[in-house]
């Protein structure tokens, strides 16, 4: 059963009921002192070279201290963004029969609406119904409803180069080229899926949850949010809100970064949780490297025996199918890939 349907429920189904493990799972607003960073992506695109220099520094601090921030003065259009979230909505307001035209099985599948996680084997579902289509190196977008193809190629377009830009800063944080991930990563063939993930008003909202503990498989995720919060973090042992700002985007570290890197950004584990009042709708826009990559440190970066690098090689492909047979809320499936 699809979810967006689900107003009139009064309790969740029995498989729906989430529980957490310890009391350390209640999520907490961020300390003033130490608060999600923000980034302000105008200084990073500065031709000043001052304003540039101190941004990247920033970006370094807020990669390695968090793995993840909001990003401000990005330069996609707010009317652009907005267009995007209702065209999605438009999708998940379809009827069921035209939605599961589109259901795919495979991680790898170009389109793929479903629900929960892995619906045909999950033993308790999540609160959420979601759409994931392959945007990149070629653009696929279900065909209705009508305006939807058009809308996300644009905002795919203007994603795309806000992601090459950062991982250009994120390269030069690292003390490497410029171009560093840009040309190892194949990146002009580079592996990119826009996600829309639908969460309903949940009756029983401390008993459910939409998605649990998971670190993401590409280099980048940049996600997008309709105002509604619901996004947590885990930073310092404890599971932060990432409280929206209007119109900013929220940019994550993904497991591939943690492996270019050589551990110094690691992919941040995050979660979604569900409320009784409205809906909630995230779209995240996961940038990877070529399928055929295999990405391995940055050479720079490994240094003498007690720095050496720790997962097994395999291709971004392969990586994503292996992640994909894992149970989701293990934590990341880097720890299941170390030599």
């Amino acid at each position: 059963m699809a979810l967006a349907g689900s107003s009139n429920l009064t309790s969740i189904p029995s498989h729906y009921a989430f529980t957490t493990t310890t009391p350390g799972d209640q999520a907490i607003h961020a300390d003033l002192d130490d608060s999600i960073p923000v980034i302000d992506f105008s200084l990073l695109s500065s031709s000043n070279p001052d304003q540039r220099s101190k941004a990247v520094f920033d970006l370094a601090k807020a990669c390695q201290d968090w793995g993840v921030f909001m990003l401000i003065n990005h330069g996609v259009p707010e009317n652009q963004m907005k267009a995007t979230v209702d065209a999605l909505k438009g999708f998940f307001d379809l009827t069921e029969e035209e939605k599961n035209e589109f259901q795919g099985k495979h991680v790898l599948d170009p389109i793929r609406y479903g629900t929960s996680f892995k619906a045909s084997v999950d033993k308790v579902f999540l609160w959420r119904d979601f759409l994931k289509m392959t945007v990149h190196p070629k653009f696929h977008c279900p065909p209705k409803p009508e305006g939807l193809s058009k809308v996300l190629a644009e905002y795919c377009g203007e994603v795309r180069k806000l992601a090459r830009e950062l991982l250009k800063g994120i390269s030069e944080s690292l003390g490497l080229e410029p171009g560093y991930v840009d040309k190892t990563m194949d990146m002009d063939s580079s592996l990119q899926i826009l996600a829309a993930n639908l969460y309903p008003p949940c009756p029983q909202p401390e008993l459910a949850m939409g998605l649990p503990s998971h670190s993401d498989y590409g280099l980048l995720t940049i996600l997008m949010q309709n105002d509604i919060g619901g996004l947590q973090v885990h930073h310092g042992g404890k599971w932060v809100k990432v409280d929206p700002i209007p119109n900013a985007l929220v940019v994550n570290n993904g497991d591939q970064l943690e492996i270019m890197s050589n551990g110094r950004y690691k992919s941040v584990l995050h979660r979604a949780a569900v409320n009784n009042k409205a809906t909630r709708i995230s779209i995240p826009f996961n940038t990877g490297p070529s399928s055929d990559t295999v990405v391995v440190p940055a050479e720079q970066l490994v240094d003498g025996e007690h720095n050496q690098a720790t997962n097994i090689l395999m291709t971004y492909k392969d990586y994503m199918e292996f992640k994909q047979s894992r149970v989701l809320d293990k934590g990341s499936s880097l720890n299941q890939v170390k030599i």
